[in-house]
């Protein structure tokens, strides 16, 4: 399936949010003002920035993206999905999610014919094919194809250490290690309620024994 423009133009935002994460800087409209040699056009006057958040200062060329862009600050999220009620602060980042619950793909890697529901993991997964790293270490100089990989990396380096256990205050370089740790301190979930007390139990067996006792103290007091 195909892409229209409307499409594109309407997941646009979440495209280059997906896009610097992996950081990379999705096409801009100045793009189109650079002459062949690759310089601006100085005869094309770029926008002025009229429109400057309440919060932090910064301005945009349109009143629309001033709004996107105050959602950050204010965590309004008005785009909700009406199959699963997740909520989205952008339009674009709905339409995306849809497509989890439809199945559509609309975007295919020209290497292998794989699909994926919007071009930035395309792009992300091309890069299996073509061997493109294009992110060094400051360090060492290893290259990775992702900025994940590379912040990974340079943990290796730098001994930081930002996933903690909050049982007993261990620290992990990545989230993966620290989940695996955590199975030391096994959190049974409380499912099982006594209908008498409200206390909760992990095991239904546990709950009958309680049960038991609350009724053989009944039959002693009354």
């Amino acid at each position: 399936m195909t892409v229209t423009l409307k499409e594109e133009e309407e997941t646009g935002d979440l495209i280059k949010t997906i896009l610097s994460l992996a950081g990379e800087r999705p096409d801009s409209p100045s793009d189109s003002r650079k002459s062949p040699s690759g310089e601006p056009d100085p005869e094309t006057p770029k926008p002025a920035k009229r429109h400057h958040c309440s919060y932090c200062g910064k301005s945009f060329p349109k009143l629309r993206k001033l709004k996107e862009h105050e959602r950050t600050h204010t965590g309004e999220k008005p785009f909700q999905c009406s199959q699963c009620g997740n909520s989205f602060s952008l339009l674009g980042s709905l339409k995306i999610h849809k497509r989890i619950h439809s199945g559509e793909k609309p975007y295919h890697c020209s290497h292998c014919g794989m699909t994926f529901i919007c071009s930035g993991s395309q792009k992300l997964h091309e890069r299996v094919h073509t061997g493109e790293k294009p992110y060094d270490c400051s360090h060492c100089g290893k290259s990775f194809s992702w900025l994940e990989g590379l912040k990974k990396h340079e943990r290796t380096h730098t001994g930081e250490k930002p996933y903690q256990c909050s049982h007993c205050g261990k620290s992990f370089t990545q989230s993966g290690n620290l989940k695996s740790h955590q199975r030391v301190h096994p959190q049974e979930e409380k499912t099982y309620h006594c209908s008498h007390c409200g206390k909760t139990f992990s095991q239904s067996e546990d709950l009958k024994s309680h049960e038991r006792i609350e009724r053989l103290c009944s039959d002693l007091c009354f």
